[in-house]
C-alpha cells in the first residue's frame, strides 16, 4: 500500500481493557491500518497539535496534512485530563482536523450527550456496550465502515440532503 493510501485509526480511550479489545477486535475484522493510541484527551491533542513544551514533544511526532487526511479518530468521552467533548471540540473547530471524521464511542446513551457530540460536529456516535458480543459486533461493523469509507482529500462526510 502507498503512503496516503491506509487510513490510521487515533485511538483515544484511557480503559485499557477496551483499547485492546478495540484494537483486536479491528484487526480481527481485517483491519491492517495504522493504529496509534492515547490515554487521555490532553496526549491526542498534543498529537494533533504539538505539545505546548518544545522539550517534551519529539520534532515531527504530530502528523502531516496527508496522515491527517487518512486518519480516523475513535474517541471515548469520560477521559481524565482533557475529555472527549474537550477534544472533539478542538478538532473541529481547528481547519487543519476539522475534516477528519470522529467517531465517538461511550458507554452513555444520555440524549443531550449525543446532540452535543454532534453539535461539536461528530461523524458518528457509538455507544459501546457492555456486553462483549455486542461490542464486537459495534467494532467490526466500524471496521467495514472504515474499509468502506474513503475519504477524497479535504472532503467532510456530506450528509445526504
Amino acid at each position: 500500500m502507498s503512503h496516503g493510501e491506509t487510513v490510521s485509526i487515533v485511538l483515544i480511550e484511557d480503559d485499557d481493557g477496551h483499547a485492546t479489545l478495540v484494537e483486536r477486535n479491528l484487526r480481527r475484522a481485517g483491519i491492517s491500518n495504522g493504529f496509534v493510541r492515547f490515554r487521555d484527551g490532553q496526549q491526542a491533542l498534543d498529537y494533533f497539535f504539538g505539545a505546548q513544551t518544545d522539550s517534551e514533544s519529539a520534532p515531527g511526532a504530530h502528523p502531516d496534512a496527508e496522515d491527517l487526511r487518512n486518519s480516523v479518530v475513535l474517541l471515548d468521552l469520560k477521559m481524565p485530563r482533557v475529555d472527549g467533548f474537550e477534544v472533539l471540540r478542538r478538532l473541529k473547530e481547528s481547519p487543519q482536523t476539522a475534516p477528519v471524521p470522529v467517531i465517538v464511542l461511550t458507554t452513555t446513551d444520555d440524549p443531550r450527550e449525543i446532540a452535543r457530540c454532534y453539535e461539536l460536529g461528530c461523524n458518528v456516535y457509538i455507544t459501546k456496550p457492555v456486553e462483549y458480543d455486542a461490542f464486537i459486533e459495534a467494532v467490526r461493523r466500524l471496521g467495514f465502515f472504515l474499509q468502506v469509507v474513503k475519504l477524497p482529500s479535504g472532503h467532510r462526510f456530506a450528509s445526504p440532503s
